[in-house]
């Protein structure tokens, strides 16, 4: 199995912890999905669509992802500031074994009164072994790294475009 690689990133959202922590609750599954790929109908897994330019190409391949999990904590990286911690799991929708899988968490919180903080920290997992690990150091890391960076984007802008 090829080796696990951590990834984060981070996007603040100028808009109240509260406001986004209840959009967030509200409207989950519809807030990821609108947020990578459009609005469209999801069940109980959300098909997006993760994509990255790389080298002028566009690379993308539709992924199934899993909300494991979505509470709040009353603590945080920050410390006593309560903390909105999304657990999820993706895999390629088609073709799963050519592609990294990954399982994170988003933690949303508070910065001031007016921003809060979106922090994905999550671990990825190249396909394919020993070759896996070969393209991952070759490209891979770089599509990884630029398309979670994207999917955290995408939420922010989301929450900034549809939140008062």
């Amino acid at each position: 199995m090829a080796q696990a690689h951590e990834l984060r990133f981070y996007e603040y959202v100028n808009r109240p912890y509260a406001a986004v922590r209840d959009a967030l609750r509200a409207d989950l599954a519809g807030i990821l999905a609108r947020a990578t790929q459009g609005a469209a109908d999801r069940a109980d897994a959300l098909a997006a669509n993760l994509r990255v330019e790389l080298g002028g190409i566009e690379v993308g391949t539709a992924v199934a992802i899993e909300v494991v999990e979505a509470e709040e904590h009353p603590r945080g990286p920050l410390g006593p500031v309560p903390t909105f911690v999304i657990k999820l799991r993706w895999k390629a929708a088609r073709a799963a074994a050519i592609f990294p899988s990954m399982e994170a968490e988003l933690s949303i919180y508070p910065l001031s009164k007016d921003e809060t903080q979106l922090d994905l920290h999550g671990v990825y997992r190249p396909p394919l072994g020993a070759l896996g690990s070969v393209v991952d150091a070759m490209v891979g890391h770089r599509i990884a790294d630029a398309s979670v960076h994207r999917f955290v984007s995408d939420v922010a802008t989301l929450l900034k475009s549809e939140l008062p």
